[in-house]
C-alpha cells in the first residue's frame, strides 16, 4: 500500500474515532511518519478529507462493477447489493452529518455521489423491468426516493439518536422497497 493510501486510511479511522476533531499530527502519529511528509501530499485536512472523497467514490465504483459482472447474483440481488453499495463499512457514515455545518464543501461532495453515477443502477432496474423481475416503477421518483432517504441517513442525527447502524439502515429500505409493508 504507497503512503497517500496509508494516510486516507490513517484518515478515516481517526474520524472514525474524533469526528472532525482528529488533527494532521494525530495522524502523523498513526503512522509513524512527519506531519511534513503529510503536507507534502495534502495542502490541508480539506484537501485530505476530499481526497478521502474521491477514494471511497472509486472504491464505490468497483464494488458495483464487480456485482454486475457477478454471475452467480440474480438480477433482484445485484439491484439490492448495487443500491446498498458498501463495499467495506471503513467510515461510520452516522458521523457525516457533523461535516454538514463545519465542512460544507465536503458534505456537498459527499451527497453529489448521491444524485450523479446511477447509470448502473439505472441499467439494472430497466432490465430487472423488461423481464419482469421487478414491477414497473418511475426510475427518476424510485432514485429521488433512495437518494432523499440516504441523504436524510447522513445528514441527520436520526441514526445515532436510534443507535441504528447505517448499514443496517440501507439493508431496511432496500428490503422496504424491494418487498414492500404489506402483509402478503
Amino acid at each position: 500500500m504507497e503512503l497517500k493510501e496509508k494516510i486516507i486510511e490513517a484518515t478515516i479511522e481517526e474520524f472514525n474515532e474524533k469526528n472532525l476533531k482528529f488533527t494532521m499530527d494525530d495522524i502523523a502519529k498513526k503512522l509513524c511518519i512527519s506531519k511534513k511528509t503529510i503536507y507534502d501530499l495534502f495542502k490541508n485536512k480539506e484537501a485530505l478529507f476530499f481526497e478521502v472523497i474521491d477514494h471511497y467514490n472509486e472504491i464505490i465504483r468497483e464494488y458495483e462493477m464487480k456485482i454486475i459482472q457477478d454471475p452467480d447474483l440474480d438480477i433482484k440481488e445485484k439491484l439490492k447489493k448495487i443500491i446498498i453499495s458498501l463495499p467495506d463499512n471503513k467510515i461510520n457514515w452516522r458521523q457525516i452529518y457533523l461535516i454538514k455545518e463545519k465542512c460544507p464543501e465536503i458534505y456537498d461532495k459527499v451527497t453529489k455521489r448521491l444524485e450523479t453515477q446511477w447509470e448502473p443502477t439505472i441499467e439494472l432496474l430497466e432490465m430487472a423491468i423488461k423481464e419482469n423481475k421487478i414491477i414497473s416503477v418511475s426510475i427518476p421518483i424510485l432514485k429521488t426516493t433512495i437518494s432523499s432517504t440516504i441523504r436524510t441517513f447522513i445528514s441527520t442525527t436520526l441514526l445515532s439518536d436510534n443507535n441504528i447502524e447505517y448499514e443496517e439502515a440501507l439493508k431496511e429500505m432496500v428490503d422496504i422497497i424491494m418487498n414492500g409493508i404489506e402483509v402478503k
